[in-house]
């Protein structure tokens, strides 16, 4: 199997080698900021195969492999599953896509996630995008979806905010303090909100042009 770094392309120019990395473009927000809805549009318009990390878990676990239940093992015990399993899922789901653009959603949730990701892959992303919605309104969109459903409640939808703070908001300031974060207010309607991400994606686009 071919890796991430095998698939991208490599030109001989004036002799030296130009390697052509993958397009990663990692996306974060707290729950109920949107992020799942603005990926499909993401992926339908530009052409992007679409990760979660926390979905790549659940199958792997579903999966019934002895990888599988080591991780439903751990979860199950409270145990944080090792930063270098999650990357090592998300490097074979690249693998495999035939893509060399990828959106990863939730992910990293923490700066060992960050730090793990590009030692492993050798890849930084092009830059992060950030779903910036207020609490109030991420608790008053998860209230009203699907309601009935087990994890959308207040209580659960508060400790989720609170993981979020604490782990993912310094992922957040760090990409912020190297010019790589793109931040989108994610508290408007869903066609606005898409409005500011065509944005910041066309802009890409010219560059790779």
């Amino acid at each position: 199997m071919e890796t991430v770094v095998d698939a991208s392309t490599s030109e001989e120019a004036n002799g030296n080698a130009v390697e052509k990395k993958p397009t990663v473009v990692f996306v974060l927000g707290g729950p109920g900021s949107g992020k799942g809805t603005q990926c499909a549009y993401i992926v339908e318009h530009f052409g992007f195969s679409h990760f979660s990390a926390g979905d790549l878990l659940r199958a792997e676990m579903n999966s019934g492999s002895e990888n599988g239940l080591m991780i439903r093992s751990m979860i199950n015990e409270g145990k944080i599953v090792p930063s270098q399993v999650t990357v090592n899922l998300l490097q074979q789901a690249m693998e495999e896509s035939g893509n060399d653009k990828f959106l990863i959603d939730g992910f990293p949730r923490n700066e060992e996630n960050r730090a793990a990701f590009e030692a492993d892959t050798g890849i930084e992303p092009a830059f992060v995008l950030f779903f910036d919605c207020p609490k109030e309104e991420m608790e008053r969109r998860i209230l009203n979806r699907n309601q009935g459903r087990e994890d959308d409640n207040i209580e659960t939808a508060r400790k989720r905010f609170k993981v979020f703070l604490e782990s993912s908001l310094p992922v957040v300031e760090y990409y912020e303090s190297i010019g790589k974060l793109k931040k989108i207010d994610a508290a408007r309607p869903i066609e606005e909100v898409f409005e500011s991400v065509k944005t910041v994606f066309a802009s890409i686009n010219e560059k790779e042009d």
